[in-house]
Parts: structure tokens; C-alpha cells; sequence
């Protein structure tokens, strides 16, 4: 079957509005796609800023270090972990 050309978009947010309202399969020939590692693909990253009170930041910096992972890490993980929690259990 013939697919329909994809067409040039002169933004970002024009594509993203066409996506949304098209279906991929008419462009598309997804029986030909294959899998690929996109190993050097980074994902974004914000920096901020937080005050916690001293006896947490010691208290993080014990339990990652009972982990071997810097503390920022550990608190990555807690707040990853708990987003996730609270994602699903208001899904």
C-alpha cells in the first residue's frame, strides 16, 4: 500500500500539532522499522536548588554511603521512586 508523503513543518510545534492529529501509519511503514540504541542520547536535566535541614543532608549522606552512591543519587532515587508511587496510585 502507498503511504502518504510526511510533509515539511516549518516548526517543532507544527509537527507536534500534526502528529496529533494524524495517524503514523499512513506515512509510515512500521513493518520495516528496527530497533536501534541511541547510547550516546542524554536525557535533560534541570538544576535546582533546595533547602533541607541539616540533620537530613547528614542523614542522606550516611545512607548513601552505607550504599556507595553520592548522596544526590540516593535522593534522585527516593524522589523517582516516590513520584512513581504517587503517579500510580492517582491513575
Amino acid at each position: 500500500m502507498k503511504k502518504n508523503k510526511i510533509p515539511k513543518f516549518r516548526t517543532e510545534k507544527e509537527e507536534r500539532n500534526f502528529w496529533s492529529s494524524h495517524d503514523s501509519t499512513e506515512y509510515i511503514d512500521w513493518s520495516k522499522a528496527r530497533n536501534i540504541t541511541l547510547s550516546n542520547l542524554k536525557p535533560s536535566v534541570k538544576s535546582i536548588s533546595i533547602r533541607l535541614p541539616e540533620i537530613m543532608v547528614e542523614e542522606l549522606k550516611l545512607l548513601a554511603n552505607k550504599r556507595d552512591i553520592p548522596y544526590q543519587s540516593l535522593m534522585k532515587i527516593y524522589i523517582s521512586e516516590k513520584v512513581t508511587e504517587e503517579l500510580q496510585r492517582i491513575s
